[in-house]
């Protein structure tokens, strides 16, 4: 088995682990210098390499970097390849070019795509919020071209998998027949409801379950995961309730989208755009948090915020659902898959902050009388992505679907190298070839 992921094990983190507790498999990986090992998997990594002086038409930046990476990524294989390696599944995120080489490299092994998002230009993310400029046609087209080497992946590919239903209806009708739905799976032994404490220096004393807290987390403070209408809803819910507190957690960095104009980050921006709103100073930043402490903060949370654009669904939406939190999610898309309104939480209009505040506030005063949804929610997440009981089972059925489809050689021209060391004191890549 060799899963391929620049950020390894990412995705694969459980299914990975599984498999390389399981005699019948050997498990590789491929990732970047970010990537990670895990206990039984043989892990290969590169370094991207400064980015040399060329002519690239904006609409082909990406591709050219995808391209310098599966280079990267031939170097890394061979190395496997010298140590045993002979995969008979790939599992490969195609999102940064690492998918491109791997048919040529291993022309005989089955060969499954993670579809996570399908850029569009149109009835998706792009264009929904339209408090920020637009994309005229160039950056439309640049947009997408971002689906190129997911697309060659696509098409190379023996099977595809989506995290979930809506992610896998944003790709090409033509290839979602290809596409199986199987989320990455949660680890139910690491999110137990329970009493909780809660410390941190940003606070003035610990928090406990029981407490009125709020909880927001994203892995960047942007617009994409509504991070200015959460904060736009504080003003009401501050004044509203005086001893709340409001906890978010997350980085200043952009993940999705583009940096704000005139401010250093989009916090920055809505601190400012709120400056002078009575009880600001409970609303406290955390950065971002180990995850046995982010879990705590779940876990004492009395209302969990999670706003989205129709983009890829956050691992803490369905964290926070298995810890028993009651969260107030946005009406949108992907949402929808997971929550069910006024059965396993609360939907709001994404840009309504005055009926996100509303909601919160009335989460906050009693929650006594939103118990139910609590335990249906845990419930729900339990019955839908919990790894061992729901996950594992369909990726192994997968996997011998796989390996029982037969061989599917293709010919191949044999590169004249195994390893990077071997093209030493060539001027480039073209000339080589």
């Amino acid at each position: 088995m060799l899963f391929v992921h620049a950020n390894f094990p990412g995705q694969f983190a459980l299914i990975a682990a599984d498999l390389a507790r399981t005699p019948r498999y050997r498990v590789f990986a491929i990732g970047s210098q970010t990537a990670r090992s895990l206990p039984g998997v043989e892990l290969a990594t590169y370094e991207m390499p400064a980015s040399r002086p060329r002519d690239v038409h904006a609409f082909a930046v990406r591709f050219d970097v995808e391209g310098r990476r599966a280079e990267e990524v031939i170097y890394a294989a061979n190395s496997l390849k010298l140590r045993g390696m002979t995969p008979r599944v790939i599992f490969v995120h195609p999102g940064w070019g690492e998918s491109l080489p791997l048919r040529e490299l291993f022309p005989q092994a089955r060969i499954c795509v993670y579809c996570e998002f399908y850029y569009r230009t149109s009835g998706a993310d792009v264009g929904f919020d339209t408090e920020f400029p637009q994309f005229g046609v160039d950056g439309l087209t640049r947009i997408a071209a971002r689906n190129a080497s997911t697309l060659l992946a696509l098409a190379d590919a023996d099977a595809g998998i989506a995290p979930t239903h809506w992610q896998r209806a944003t790709f090409p009708v033509a290839f979602q027949d290809k596409i199986e739905v199987i989320h990455d799976g949660l680890d139910a032994r690491r999110l137990i409801p329970g009493n909780a404490t809660f410390s941190h220096p940003a606070l003035a004393g610990p928090l406990r379950t029981g407490d009125e807290v709020v909880t927001y987390v994203a892995r960047g403070l942007e617009p994409y995961r509504g991070f200015h209408s959460f904060m736009r809803a504080l003003s009401r819910v501050l004044t509203a309730r005086p001893t709340a507190q409001i906890c978010v957690a997350g980085s200043d960095r952009v993940c999705y989208g583009t940096a704000p104009t005139g401010h250093r980050s989009w916090r920055d921006m809505m601190l400012a755009e709120l400056d002078g709103t009575p009880g600001l100073d409970r609303v406290i930043f955390l950065g971002q948090l180990p995850h046995a402490q982010y879990l705590d903060l779940l876990r004492v949370s009395r209302v969990h915020v999670y706003l989205t654009y129709p983009f890829v669904l956050s691992w803490s939406l369905l964290d926070a659902m298995a810890l028993g939190s009651l969260v107030i999610g946005s009406d949108t898309a992907p949402v929808r898959e997971a929550i069910t309104d006024g059965e396993t939480g609360l939907l709001v209009p994404f840009f309504e902050p005055d009926q996100i505040a509303a909601r919160m506030i009335e989460a906050l005063v009693d929650p006594e009388r939103f118990q139910a949804i609590r335990v249906k929610a845990r419930e729900s997440v339990l019955n839908h992505y919990e790894f061992e009981t729901r996950i594992k089972p369909a990726y192994y059925g997968l996997i011998e679907r796989l390996l029982l489809a037969g061989e599917n050689p293709r010919f191949v021209v044999q590169d004249e190298y195994s390893t990077k060391a071997d093209r030493e004191g060539r001027d480039s890549l073209h000339e080589f070839y």
